[in-house]
């Protein structure tokens, strides 16, 4: 058994200063305040020094980690999301590939995932095949403008299996239900997201029965469809803010490009504590940097010059957020790990709780992360 001392324990609405957490076998066991919990002799001590201890962090939307594609060198994108605090990761696959590359991708980050240096990899995020090409990076490129045809999703869908969380997709695209059918047919507690889209609000809701869920970087690479050239139009962005049981996923840069910080205070109080899910949406590109943006290091450029996913890790969108919104410890963590961990069904984890696994973050008030506890297990 481990016992974490003199730590202030971070729960999903309040803190507990002065606390301990006891891990036996990679599980929870108990915690609370010193003076109330009885710690078992002969434990392994770890002294948290004062510092906040929170749940691993969770990051459902992210490419890459440390220069290195998921898809490319899986451990070492999985390792260097750890070492940031990131105890679950989805890798994440992107629609500018074809069918038999996304299948070759699942291949390689299927492998890593069963192995002992992958147990942070939860499952794939599939932001393919079918999205908006008008929405997308690479958009002169992309593979899948053409019909919805079973013939090219049915090898990806029978290869991604049970082990695919969330397919994104534009509800727009004609057919898309079909698809929708398929895939929930092969694996029923597979979510559904929408994205790089102009869907209309009837488009969204028409899929939100099947698991449509979260809204993928939320006010980002989303259209906008006008009734009449003096009013505003209602589309996703809208439809994401409106309805209640869709998570809105934060790209949380530090200058506030992807979401202006007045739109994520607007956000917040829109959609509340626990309808928020911070993500990095980290990648991998070296496109020029376009004029207005010099200085900018935490973002991506794709060949074009278009803005191509960030370079975030997760505990910097999360100190990000507190600088433009003034978000609490508390808050950010449920941000990024509790909400996130329920959106994609993860129940087993997210929180301080007994009987929760033991994934858990050691860091400081501004989020610097001075240890990672993986199942019970100190990695960093």
């Amino acid at each position: 058994m481990t016992v974490i001392k003199n730590a202030t324990l971070v729960m999903r609405d309040h803190l507990i200063p002065d606390g301990v957490l006891i891990i036996d076998n990679g599980i929870i066991a108990d915690f609370g305040e010193e003076r109330c919990t009885s710690v078992p002799e002969g434990c392994e001590v770890i002294d948290a020094g004062g510092l906040f201890v929170g749940p691993g962090l969770v990051d459902i939307h992210n490419h890459a980690g440390g220069g290195h594609w998921f898809y490319d060198e899986p451990i070492a994108a999985a390792r260097f999301n750890l070492e940031h605090g990131t105890t679950t990761i989805l890798p994440t696959l992107y629609f500018n590939m074809n069918q038999s590359q996304l299948i070759e991708q699942m291949d390689t980050v299927r492998a890593a995932m069963r192995t002992p240096e992958g147990k942070n990899m939860a499952g794939f995020y599939m932001e393919a095949p079918y999205m908006n090409p008008k929405f997308g990076a690479d958009r002169e490129n992309n593979p899948w403008k053409g019909n919805i045809d079973p013939r090219d999703y049915m090898p990806l869908i029978e290869k991604a299996g049970t082990d695919v969380r969330v397919w994104v997709l534009a509800p727009e695209r004609e057919n898309i239900e079909q698809f929708v059918l398929d895939a929930k047919k092969a694996n029923p507690n597979v979510r559904f997201a929408v994205g790089h889209s102009e869907a209309s609000p009837e488009q969204i809701e028409r899929l939100m029965p099947y698991g449509l869920c979260i809204g993928t970087h939320h006010t980002n690479a989303t259209g906008d469809l006008p009734k009449y050239p003096e009013c505003r139009g209602v589309c996703v962005d809208e439809t994401v803010n409106y309805n209640r049981d869709i998570y809105a996923e934060l790209i949380c840069d530090s200058r506030g490009i992807h979401v202006a910080p007045y739109m994520l205070r607007l956000i917040r109080r829109i959609k509340g504590e626990d309808r928020l899910i911070l993500i990095s949406d980290s990648c991998v590109f070296d496109g020029p940097v376009p004029e207005g943006y010099d200085g900018v290091t935490d973002i991506n450029f794709d060949y074009a010059g278009e803005i191509a996913g960030s370079k975030l890790t997760l505990e910097v969108a999360c100190r990000n957020m507190m600088k433009h919104t003034g978000a609490s410890v508390v808050d950010v963590f449920r941000y990024a790990s509790f909400n996130p961990s329920r959106a994609v069904g993860l129940l087993d984890r997210g929180e301080i709780r007994c009987g929760a696994r033991a994934d858990l973050v050691i860091c400081d008030h501004n989020m610097n992360i001075k240890s990672v506890i993986l199942e019970g297990e100190t990695v960093k």
